[in-house]
């Protein structure tokens, strides 16, 4: 199985808006505040500062060459520190190792100090993100929760 990290191009934006559909549909089952619009859709998100701010990233996922989800990250710029903003593996590839395999990409690309969130509802990001981050990390992370009651993992892939 090849997994890879393409970057999105502008062109490829309405393929992100596409693959976005999933995701939150998915969401929705967190945040009661998501409604399909009139054309049955959901709104989709704004990615302009994927494409105008060189600290914001967007990738696909691809495996074996098939679009498996996405990746939108905000690198590192001075104290703020890298961050994943969404991430999102199709359910027909879970369960496989591959968004482990593409969360590990992300963090050997971006080198830093990063923060990673997931909303209080949604237990198995936070086990998603708990496992990876302490595997990558041998346990060096610190979890706290903010006013939103969101989970925060934090760590620095310095020195690992």
């Amino acid at each position: 199985m090849n997994i890879q990290l393409q970057p999105v191009a502008k062109e490829e934006e309405p393929i992100l808006h596409n693959l976005m559909q999933y995701y939150i549909y998915e969401f929705s089952s967190y945040m009661s505040i998501i409604k399909v619009n009139k054309r049955g859709s959901f709104d989709p998100f704004d990615l302009t500062v994927y494409w105008t701010d060189a600290h914001h990233h967007p990738f696909f996922i691809r495996v074996d060459g098939e679009l498996a989800g996405f990746v939108l990250v905000q690198s590192e710029v001075g104290e703020i520190p890298n961050s994943i903003k969404e991430f999102f593996v199709m359910r027909s590839f879970e369960g496989k190792g591959i968004g482990k395999f593409a969360a590990k990409q992300i963090f050997d690309t971006f080198p830093g100090n990063w923060f990673v969130t997931q909303t209080e509802k949604n237990e198995r990001a936070r086990g998603f993100w708990r496992g990876i981050i302490s595997s990558y990390t041998n346990g060096k992370y610190t979890e706290r929760f903010d006013e939103r009651n969101r989970s925060i993992q934090e760590f620095s892939t310095v020195n690992l």
